[in-house]
């Protein structure tokens, strides 16, 4: 019994002993691992001078820079439309007559009443003239004493009222003109033609409608008639870019039905009156509108077609540049951060309250990070114009210098100021990916 109560009592020294030795084990290495400082794989691009272009992105659609809405001025039925969406049009050519019965009864009663208008203006001249004889008349007679005053004033009251029917016989007439011109008028409405060359790209009717004249209200929109010979690009472009778009800037359109074709044009108007969405909300976008006139537009390209527009508004030739990637803001608490691990463990946890307080006020600058013997050596620089791919430098780094230009991670967040680093291949790094 006493040997087997050594036996398991020994068993368990040794298993308790290994537990503690793995455990010692663990801590040393986390402890001696720890204190090795990390290497960090990087790329790297030189500093180069090229041309830089910068450009702003928008998106909108395609239109024609010349079109009618053709919109009619009197309310009936259409009892002719020769045209197809899609036709070829020429200027003076019929588009749509709509039924005229109303507008010609119209046009005989007009008719009849400037008729009657006109006879009874002959009557009352007549009576006119009639009056006025009589008139000269009495005005002798009493001048030679054989014509009472009386008689005179009955004389010359009469002429007056002679001469205001008259007068009134002729307003009679004038109105009955106009309203036979008038009548006219809207009978010559009931057949519109077409007013430019072009296409109908547009067409919202069937013969048999009845369609609403804009007398009375915003009327019916029948057709649209384009000129697809000279076409546009319509786009919305940002608040915080338009101030960067001038007129006669290049722009670059793809077209989403052409794929990769890029169609180039020039910037000819730019909107004044903000295009707002999501007003009230968090998600309030404030846009203006920019036309880009087509330099040589397709044949197929057809009004409400979507498309992307890079607009180039400003370009600037043999400049330092850099990948954009590169560039990235830091501020000096990353470079006290460094400072700290380079101390000893009891001096680091003092932060001076000056420094504190400085680090606080300091504002993100931008800056690049070049490798000098194996490190990283962080270099605040001032940057300028850029493209989708490239930043200016126009302070802080000399021509041929080498910059860390990946990975991502590596920039923005676990390179400081003299962190180690190794080079790495890009072509390495692209076939891992």
């Amino acid at each position: 019994m006493a040997n087997g109560k050594q036996k398991k009592s020994k068993k368990k020294i040794y298993i308790f002993g290994g537990i503690g030795v793995v455990l010692i084990a663990l801590v040393l290495f986390a402890l001696l691992g720890g204190s090795k400082e990390e290497i960090i794989s990087v790329q790297t691009e030189s500093v180069v001078k090229r041309d830089i272009t910068q450009t702003v992105s928008a998106t909108g659609k395609i239109d024609s820079e010349f079109k009618v809405t053709i919109t009619p001025e009197v309310t009936g039925e259409i009892v002719s439309l020769p045209v197809k969406e899609g036709g070829k049009v020429k200027k003076g050519q019929l588009l749509i007559k709509i039924k005229a019965d109303v507008y010609l009864a119209q046009q005989q009663r007009a008719e009849a009443n400037l008729s009657s208008a006109k006879s009874s203006l002959a009557l009352n001249k007549a009576q006119l003239d009639k009056v006025t004889s009589d008139y000269n008349r009495t005005k002798e007679m009493h001048i030679k004493k054989l014509a009472s005053d009386s008689e005179l004033e009955t004389a010359k009251s009469t002429y007056l009222s002679a001469v205001a029917n008259y007068e009134g016989a002729q307003a009679t007439v004038l109105q009955m003109e106009a309203s036979l011109k008038e009548t006219n008028q809207s009978l010559y409405k009931t057949t519109i033609n077409s007013p430019m060359d072009g296409t109908i790209s547009q067409l919202n009717v069937q013969l048999g409608d009845r369609v609403l004249g804009s007398g009375f209200s915003q009327g019916t929109d029948i057709m649209t008639v384009s000129d697809l010979g000279s076409m546009i690009s319509t786009v919305q472009v940002d608040e915080n870019d338009v101030i960067l778009v001038a007129l006669g800037d290049t722009a670059r359109i793809k077209v989403d039905a052409y794929g990769d074709k890029i169609f180039k044009g020039t910037v000819y108007q730019i909107g004044n009156s903000a295009v707002a969405t999501g007003t009230g909300t968090q998600e309030q976008v404030v846009n203006f509108d920019v036309k880009i006139r087509l330099i040589d537009p397709d044949p197929g390209l057809r009004p409400g077609m979507s498309c992307n527009a890079t607009i180039e508004t400003q370009t600037i030739n043999n400049v330092l540049s850099v990948p954009i990637q590169c560039v990235t803001a830091r501020s000096d608490d990353d470079k006290s951060k460094t400072a700290a691990k380079e101390t000893d463990d009891k001096n680091s946890n003092v932060v001076d309250k000056k420094d504190k307080k400085a680090s606080v006020s300091n504002k993100p600058k931008e800056v690049v990070f070049v490798i000098e013997n194996n490190k990283a050596k962080m270099k605040e620089v001032k940057t300028g114009l850029s493209d989708d791919n490239y930043i200016q430098i126009k302070e802080g780094l000399k021509d041929g210098e080498k910059v860390v230009s990946g990975s991502y991670r590596a920039i923005s967040r676990e390179l400081n100021d003299g962190s180690k680093v190794k080079l790495e291949d890009k072509k390495s790094t692209t076939a891992k990916k």
